[in-house]
């Protein structure tokens, strides 16, 4: 049976330095670092369709973008830039010859939904989206 009553000076003689310096990097190596949280965890294509609720837009658009790590990027068509922080929370600006929108909203899961607003063909709209990662 093992003796906890000893002091903790009396377990200098068990606990070696290089033993501190192992325990230290195995501790360190199981918790996940903020980068590990983030990066990954809405990685992929996920296809987002437009819906206009006002102005003279068309609606039902279908758009994929790409996410990865942070970074939110188009996976076919237009110009898409954007991110997406920890907690899903997203925000992207996209362009396609003279029409330009921005949006924002959360992803969760495989899917996700906000609201957007731009120009587009020359009528000033806006409107929601909703996502989902293949």
């Amino acid at each position: 049976m093992a003796d906890f009553s000893r002091s903790p000076s009396s377990l200098t003689g068990f606990v070696r330095p290089r033993h501190l310096a192992v325990l230290a990097v195995l501790a360190a190596a199981m918790l996940p670092s903020a980068a590990d949280a983030r990066v990954g965890g809405y990685d992929g294509i996920w296809n987002v369709t437009f819906a206009t609720t006002r102005g003279n837009c068309s609606s039902g658009y279908r758009v994929p973008f790409t996410v990865t790590g942070s970074r939110v990027s188009s996976a076919g068509g237009g110009r898409v830039s954007g991110r997406v922080n920890r907690s899903g929370t997203v925000a992207v600006q996209v362009s396609v010859g003279a029409s330009h929108a921005s949006g924002g909203g959360r992803l969760a899961g495989r899917s996700g939904a906000g609201s957007w607003r731009g120009i587009i063909s020359g009528d000033r709209c806006s409107g929601t989206w909703q996502a989902t990662r293949t």
